[in-house]
């Protein structure tokens, strides 16, 4: 991530790719560019449904996925553009999720 936590990146298409050998269920992935450098990226989209668009604003962590092939970044939910899992009970601060 190069000396940062978290990057502002720009969704440039948002499509789903099969993981690995033992696994089978389709994962979201968003490609993306930094803001900054215009470094391009995939990164993870967490939890079961999104919002997220093409020109999205993301926030993305340095997370590597171990199923998913050339996937080491994960989108934030909760932040800018990316809406938080509705109906989360547990992990809610990962999923930007507000106490009900």
């Amino acid at each position: 991530m190069l000396s940062r936590p978290q990057r502002k990146a720009i969704c440039l298409r948002f499509l789903t790719l099969s993981p690995k050998k033992p696994n089978s269920a389709n994962r979201a992935v968003v490609k993306a560019v930094f803001v900054k450098n215009n470094i391009k990226l995939t990164a993870k989209v967490p939890g079961e449904s999104n919002n997220i668009q093409q020109h999205s604003t993301l926030l993305i962590n340095g997370a590597r996925v171990r199923d998913l092939i050339a996937v080491s970044y994960s989108v934030i939910p909760g932040c800018f553009d990316c809406a938080g899992i509705a109906q989360r009970k547990t992990k809610r601060s990962r999923y930007g999720v507000k106490k009900s």
